[in-house]
């Protein structure tokens, strides 16, 4: 999953971080890409209405 999406979905990388319970700061330190196991959160935090994509994650793993 792309941090502009959730960031979009959410308006905002505060109101990203609130959903969370992290510090603003945290999201900040992602990069492109949302940490696979956040991914798999907010796919449940929204109902599916975001969508973790294994092909995202491997993205950034072979990026590494």
């Amino acid at each position: 999953m792309k941090k502009a999406e959730a960031v979009q979905y959410f308006g905002s990388q505060q109101a990203l971080a609130n959903v969370l319970k992290l510090h603003k700061s945290a999201i900040s330190q992602w990069g492109d890409t949302i940490p696979e196991l956040r991914a798999f959160q907010l796919e449940r935090l929204t109902n599916g209405k975001l969508k973790h994509d294994p092909n995202v994650a491997a993205e950034t793993t072979r990026s590494v």
